[in-house]
């Protein structure tokens, strides 16, 4: 269970780097396309790479610090045992067959991306598109194993209730 948190960590340090060149470059490509009057799709197309990135590699992390969207308005008032139950519930029923979907569908989804040598359709755009589409399956790979550490930790705190 730790080695599930620890590469949870060190992905999300991974990730803020990303965020951080992410800001770079939209300055960058914005600073050039209106003072300057240049532009690039490849860089145009990176933005939306990193971003893809950024996205999909905080899904797990965003679970393990508690942040994923759900009603607070009305979990906050429940009881810790009730939470629990909502929280293993939803785990089962809604993040682990989804997470198992997307990583099901998403892996076939690469590999014709990879067979196709799938590349962008705009002139001077990217190549290699599968890479970004591999992140989908990994990402849904590490929310599943997060999802089942919480699940675990979560039985094991009802159990002492």
């Amino acid at each position: 269970m730790r080695v599930i948190e620890s590469i949870i960590k060190y992905i999300s340090y991974l990730t803020a780097a990303i965020l951080a060149l992410l800001v770079v470059l939209v300055v960058y490509d914005a600073t050039a396309r209106y003072l300057f009057s240049s532009g690039s799709t490849a860089l145009q197309e990176l933005e939306w790479h990193f971003f893809d990135v950024v996205i999909l590699l905080s899904i797990a992390y965003t679970l393990k610090a508690n942040a994923h969207v759900r009603v607070d308005i009305f979990y906050e008032k429940f009881s810790p045992k009730f939470q629990l139950l909502i929280n293993i519930f939803a785990t089962l029923f809604f993040i682990l067959p989804f997470s198992l979907l997307i990583i099901y569908i998403g892996v076939g989804f690469v590999e014709m991306s990879f067979v196709q040598n799938e590349a962008s359709s705009d002139p001077g755009g990217l190549k290699y598109r599968w890479i970004v589409k591999s992140l989908m399956p990994l990402a849904f790979l590490m929310l599943l194993l997060q999802a089942f550490k919480l699940l675990v930790d979560d039985i094991k705190r009802l159990k002492s209730l």
